[in-house]
C-alpha cells in the first residue's frame, strides 16, 4: 500500500484526522455510556465527557429533542462522518474514494494487517 501523504495533500491528511479523532471520540463516549453514567469518577468516562461536551454544545441547536441523551454523541458523531465520507471527497473532487478511504482508519487498518497479518 502506498503512503497516505502521496496519496493526499497533508492538509487533508491532518483534517481527517482531526476529524476522525472527533468522530471516534464521540461513538466512544456513547459507547461507554452505555456502561457507565455521565457524572461517572472513571478517568476515561471524564475524559470523554470533557472532550466532547463542547463540540455536543455547538451541535445542540440541531439536535432533534425527541432524541435521548445517551445518542446525542452518536448524532453527532454522524455528521462527522457525512463530512469524511461525502463532503471531503467531493471537495477534492472525487467521485468515490473507494473502501477504507478514510486516511486515519486506513493507516490503523494498515498497522492491524502489519502485526496481526504475519501470524
Amino acid at each position: 500500500m502506498e503512503d497516505l501523504i502521496f496519496l493526499h495533500p497533508l492538509w487533508v491528511i491532518v483534517l481527517d484526522y482531526v476529524l476522525g479523532l472527533v468522530m471516534w471520540t464521540l461513538i466512544g463516549r456513547a459507547a461507554m455510556n452505555i456502561f457507565l453514567p455521565e457524572d461517572s469518577d472513571f478517568f476515561f468516562m471524564r475524559f470523554f465527557v470533557r472532550a466532547t461536551n463542547p463540540i455536543i454544545a455547538v451541535f445542540r441547536p440541531i439536535i432533534p429533542g425527541f432524541l435521548i441523551e445517551p445518542l446525542v454523541p452518536l448524532f453527532v458523531a454522524w455528521f462527522f462522518f457525512m463530512v469524511r465520507f461525502y463532503l471531503m471527497p467531493w471537495l477534492l473532487g472525487y467521485s468515490v474514494m473507494g473502501m477504507l478511504s478514510f486516511p486515519l482508519e486506513s493507516s490503523v487498518a494498515q498497522g492491524l494487517y502489519e502485526i496481526f497479518g504475519q501470524w
